[in-house]
Order: C-alpha cells, then structure tokens, then sequence
C-alpha cells in the first residue's frame, strides 16, 4: 500500500540483501594495471600488460605447451577483419588483460575484444581531421595499458587515454601539430606511472622527441628532444615549463641551421631497463635526406639514446649510423639482456639491436660502449665493416648517394 510503514518480511529482506550483493558483485571494478604487473610481465603467463612482452622488450614467454613439436596442431579458433577499406597495414601488438584483448588498427581506431570468443566489446575510433601526413601508411604500433586506462597515441599526434572496459575518453592530449608533418604510430611504454611516448614524421623536418606524462592524468612531466641543439624541458605541478638543458651541443654535429628540422624521430617506440634505470629509445633518419646538405654525423638520428626516467636526460648515446644518406634510421627495439664474459666470467649487462643498417650492435647498457657488432644480411654496400674500437662505420663513400643538387650523376 503507497506510503505504508510496514516492516519487511524475512523472506523480502532476504530477497533484498541477494539482489544487493548480486549488484555489488557485478559492480567490482576491474583488477587495475600496476607498475608492478609490467616489470613482471614476461614471468606472468595470464596476460601481456606491456609492449614487448615485458619492459626489456625480450618477447619470450615461459609458457611451455607451444613448442616446435606442437606448433603443427595450432588450429584457428577465431578470428575478426578490420573492415573494409580501413584494414590497410595492420602492425599493432595486441595486449591483454582481465581476459580482454586490445588491439589498435589503422586510421587511429583502438578495439577490444573478449579474448577467448573474440567477440567485440567495443571500437573507439578517433576523428582525423583533413590534412594529415603520415609518411609510411596509416598504421598504429599498440597501446599500453595502466591503472583502467589503455592509452595509445594517433595520426593527428594526439594522445587517447580511454577506460578499457567501456572504451570511453578519459584524457585527451595533443602532442603537437599534424599540420606541421607530426603524427603518431608508436606503441607508448608505462615507466613508474609515465605514458612515454615519441612522435613520427622525420621525412617532414620535425623535431624528433620523448615525452613522459602522468599516465592517468595524461600531464606532462618532461620532454627530451632527440636532434642536437634543442632544449628539454621538465614540467612543475602547476604545469609550468622549466628547461632541462640543450641535447648535445649546438652545431657541433649539424652545421649551420638545419638541427632545427631535423627529424630523428621516435617513430618506433622505446624500452626500459629497470636494472638500470634507464629507457632505450632508438631514432629515425636525419632531415632533409640528401646528406649532402648536413656535413657532420646529425647527433641524435639514427642512434639510440638512453634516458633516465626520472630527470629526461639523456645518460648515453651509440649511433649505429652517423650522416646517414641511406634513410636507415635507427629505430629497431634496444633488447636489454645479461650474459657471462667468456673471458672473464663477469655478467655484462647489454642490450641489443638488429639496425635497418645490415649490422647487429651489442652494446654495455650501463654506458653504450659497443661490445661487438657484426653482418645479420649479406651484401651490405654502405660500410665495409663496424671499427670496434672507435664504434664507427668504416664507410664505402663510393656508395654513398650522390647530390641531386649536382646533376643527374649527383657528382
């Protein structure tokens, strides 16, 4: 009866208290991604929280049931399109949690999926305005995952932070301006609840750069530029910009002013050690490509750069390829890794790269000293070999490209 004070009943206080804890099972928020569950991700079979499968970026699982006598028995249990004329290239690495798959696809589009039906839980697909310049299709590299957030970054060089189970905004941040040749495809890493993140667009003279942001808020905490001359910057609370001192040294590698579009772009993503403390960012070609314009090795392109998270300095540098002509780049994953010294039976802690230059470089993580560098392909043209003691490239300057400038010989 409306408005009746009556007493419920056993049976409807029972009834009651089962339909609340029914409703407070199904509100239980979803187990949040921690720093801890990404340092140790490569031991954690149930998921893949980071890109890489763990920071080192080593992609080696302990799991054991795939084997080379069992990999003939895999079968497909599901599968999905990207759709239409969107499917384009698809280069994304998917990762995994709570039993969900996120996975990012060409023009900025980010799904998730059930990961054992592969049904559809939801697509966020982000508007791209006119006018944008990605260099090398319109793909995307992966997200990463944090707290209730999977972030990924896009072709209008925007960062997205969405909640991964209803696959709505949280923070949105631009990064810097299409307009200006800056676009997004690398998968960002999550080092000590940072978004790290880098920028693609070298073929247009950007400034290639690593950021770091408070992933769950999406602010800045530094930017390091990646081409020598440029100033890093720290950012306070308030959001104030503090400078973090100059990359390098100006002109000491790149006469004259073309440091200033330099490229060296981040296009590939990053690694972090945290043995130690440091994050492995390989970077693109220099800017503009004939090399002739831009005597000198053009610090930082195609290199790698080691930084410490925690200030946005750069630690130590290897360039596998100085004043490079060829487009190269220098951006294949930094793989970090310990091994025993044969002659010494020390532990060196290294790292490792398969450079789109021909040669593998094995570097001392600790301080980048080369430790050893060799062919990985045959009819390498562009250097006849890698000096181990100097860590320079012994050039063939006979095969260098020539100076469009000078003619159609460009002698």
């Amino acid at each position: 009866m409306k408005g009746s004070s009556r007493l419920p009943t056993r049976k409807n206080l029972a009834i009651g208290l089962i339909a609340a804890s029914v409703m407070a099972i199904g509100s239980v928020q979803a187990k949040e991604v921690t720093d801890a569950d990404i340092l140790k991700d490569a031991s954690t079979p149930g998921d893949v929280v980071s890109f890489g499968l763990g920071t080192q970026g080593q992609r080696f699982s302990p799991l054991k049931a795939i084997n080379t006598q069992t990999v003939k028995n895999l079968v497909p249990v599901w599968s999905m399109s990207f759709g239409g004329e969107k499917q384009r290239g698809q280069e994304s690495q998917p990762v995994v949690a709570d039993g969900k798959m996120f996975v990012t696809a060409s023009y900025s589009r980010l799904y998730a999926f059930d990961s054992k039906t592969g049904k559809k839980l939801w697509k966020y697909e982000h508007r791209l305005p006119e006018g944008i310049m990605p260099c090398c299709d319109v793909i995307n590299r992966g997200a990463a995952l944090y707290g209730d957030l999977v972030i990924f970054g896009t072709l209008d060089a925007q960062l997205v932070a969405l909640n991964k189970e209803t696959g709505k905004v949280v923070w949105k941040e631009k990064v810097d301006d299409y307009h200006a040749g800056y676009s997004m495809s690398a998968a960002p890493i999550i080092v000590k609840g940072m978004v790290i993140s880098g920028v693609s667009g070298g073929e247009f003279g950007v400034e290639g750069r690593l950021e770091a942001r408070d992933a769950l808020t999406g602010k800045l905490k530094w930017i390091r530029p990646t081409v020598e001359g440029h100033m890093g910057y720290t950012f306070d609370a308030d959001g104030n910009k503090v400078e973090n001192g100059i990359s390098g040294t100006t002109n000491a590698t790149w006469p004259g002013d073309l440091w200033k579009t330099g490229g060296a772009a981040t296009w590939n993503g990053a690694t972090y050690d945290p043995d130690t403390n440091l994050i492995f960012a390989g970077t693109g070609n220099p800017a503009p490509w004939n090399s002739h314009l831009r005597p000198g090795d053009n610090l930082f392109s195609s290199s790698t750069l080691a930084i410490n998270p925690d200030t946005g300095k750069i630690v130590w540098h290897y360039q596998s390829t100085p004043h490079d002509g060829w487009d190269f780049d220098g951006v294949n994953e930094f793989v970090s890794f310990d091994y025993k010294d044969p002659k010494t039976g020390k532990i060196i802690k290294a790292g490792g790269k398969a450079d789109r230059n021909g040669f593998f470089f094995v570097n001392d993580r600790t301080n980048g000293k080369l430790l050893n560098a060799f062919p990985f392909v045959s009819k390498i043209t562009w250097a006849k070999g890698i000096d181990l003691t100097t860590g320079r490239p012994i050039f063939d300057d006979a095969n260098r490209p020539g100076d469009p400038s000078k003619g159609a010989d460009g002698k």
